[in-house]
């Protein structure tokens, strides 16, 4: 239903109220309750200020709030150079992150790997590392502040790079000595640049600066160890790093989720710190939301849920595609049930089927 924003002549100080009213992001629920009596004028007034709604609350749409969120980081960064007060701006957006958490995690972690994400893979990656990067920080119980601090820093860790990123997506060869010496020193060419738009806050700038650091003083832009790197920028950096395999790059396919937390944590040979990686795995797991999967029925599904217990079905038992019409009346397979217990994961190229994240999940991903 759409919502109608009343005004002051709406309403009756001393009077019950005759709706509940919400604000327009409805996620804390309504506001004002149903035969409520306001005596305070200027209480009232604040929040008609703010604006105040009748009517069923919409359902809003995971997809859209990140798609509005990477338009709007888009023109954000590249436009930073003229920005005087960005610390504002990308906190809002990081916001926005986190309402969409809130809202429903599955979907938005399903969107890092179905890809409907708008805007470049440079912005991209930073909308979707941020995403991971927060909901492994709620999941550690860090408060709400440290959390957007946490997003504002993925989202602007590549800044200082970010027009060269969407150009080295096209190279098929390695990088030459000048792009190797702008991807080493875009974490302080990035800091650089938020001082410069009006980002003081110190504990940002250093994950930005210290993302790429290694316990071991492998990393870069200087070789920091250990106890030198704060566990924030430790976890901003693993989501980037597990972002990264799981998304296309012109030069080559994405790796499904299971082969890309394998890469990380054994084949790779970076330290990893073991409070963050046991995080990570516990949040993950090897089936994440979006994982494209084959059943024991011969079924081809999409991983629905955390903990991978519901994968809704794409393909009938003989591996054909179901029809779009019949995909949002599919009953989800209980994968605790050996007949529709997982057999594999899929890369999407191998799995042959396409289909509307809203057929699976519903109106909280419709675009």
């Amino acid at each position: 239903m759409v919502q109608r924003r009343i005004g002051p002549a709406d309403l009756v100080p001393g009077e019950p109220l005759p709706w509940d009213l919400f604000l327009a992001d409805q996620s804390a629920g309504p506001q004002l309750r149903k035969g409520q009596i306001i005596t305070d004028g200027a209480q009232l007034g604040r929040l008609l200020q703010l604006g105040l709604y009748v009517g069923t609350p919409e359902q809003p749409s995971v997809l859209r709030l990140l798609n509005e969120a990477a338009q709007r980081l888009e023109r954000l960064l590249l436009d930073l150079r003229s920005e005087s007060n960005a610390e504002r701006d990308v906190r809002d957006i990081a916001r926005d992150l986190l309402r969409a958490l809130g809202h429903d995690a599955d979907i938005a972690l399903a969107s890092i790997l179905l890809n409907q994400i708008a805007g470049t893979y440079a912005v991209r990656h930073c909308i979707e590392t941020a995403l991971l990067a927060m909901l492994v920080g709620r999941s550690m119980h860090k408060s709400h502040d440290e959390l957007l601090l946490i997003g504002a820093a993925a989202l602007t860790m590549n800044v200082g790079m970010l027009r060269h990123h969407d150009s080295f997506q096209d190279r098929r060869g390695p990088l030459n000595d000048e792009e190797m010496r702008i991807v080493r020193l875009h974490p302080q060419e990035s800091t650089e640049l938020l001082r410069c738009a009006g980002v003081d806050d110190e504990e940002w700038l250093s994950c930005v600066l210290l993302h790429h650091e290694n316990d071991d003083g492998s990393g870069y832009p200087q070789g920091r160890t250990a106890d030198e790197i704060l566990q924030n920028a430790k976890l901003i950096g693993l989501a980037d790093r597990y972002c990264a395999r799981v998304s296309a790059r012109n030069y080559r396919r994405s790796i499904v989720p299971d082969q890309a937390l394998q890469h990380i944590f054994l084949e790779q040979g970076l330290p990893i710190d073991p409070l963050l990686g046991e995080q990570f795995v516990k949040l993950l797991g090897k089936y994440p939301p979006g994982t494209l999967v084959r059943l024991r029925s011969g079924e081809l599904g999409v991983v629905t849920q955390r903990g991978a217990a519901h994968v809704h079905p794409l393909s009938d038992p003989l591996g054909a595609p179901l029809p779009a019409a019949q995909l949002a009346q599919m009953t989800p397979r209980d994968t605790g049930d050996s007949q529709f217990a997982i057999v594999s994961s899929l890369h999407e190229d191998d799995a042959g089927v396409h289909f509307s994240m809203r057929n699976v999940w519903g109106d909280e991903a419709r675009l």
